[in-house]
């Protein structure tokens, strides 16, 4: 049989956190939205078991704890930790890991995004 590929999305998850360069960005912990979709290769349509599959929970409960661990200058660096968290897992073949920072601006959001795949 084939192998078979699926996308999982953690979209719109808000976290207060330590990113920035700037004084006022040091101050204070500001809100940051993060986005990642994982590409999963499984040998086979998977079970209707969570053990059979990526389980997202470990992505959500581990880009919570890196944002609480530490200050971060640039997102740059919070997205490619969020990278080498996802990448343990060897079902994880390709991710793409967004991070926006919510109140810098009154009129925009910015924003950084990777892509990495093994």
């Amino acid at each position: 049989m084939a192998e078979k590929r699926y996308t999982i999305l953690l979209d719109a998850l808000e976290v207060t956190m330590g990113l920035g360069i700037h004084d006022h960005e040091r101050a204070a912990p500001q809100r940051v939205s993060v986005r990642v979709s994982m590409e999963c290769v499984y040998p086979d349509v998977p079970a209707d078991r969570i053990d059979a599959v990526v389980d997202y929970d470990f992505l959500r409960v581990g880009i919570r704890k890196l944002a609480s661990e530490r200050h971060f200058e640039l997102q740059e660096v919070f997205c490619e930790q969020i990278a080498t968290l996802a990448l343990r897992d060897p079902r994880v073949v390709r991710i793409c890991v967004q991070s926006m920072k919510l109140d810098v601006y009154p009129d925009a959001r910015v924003g950084c995004e990777i892509d990495r795949e093994r």
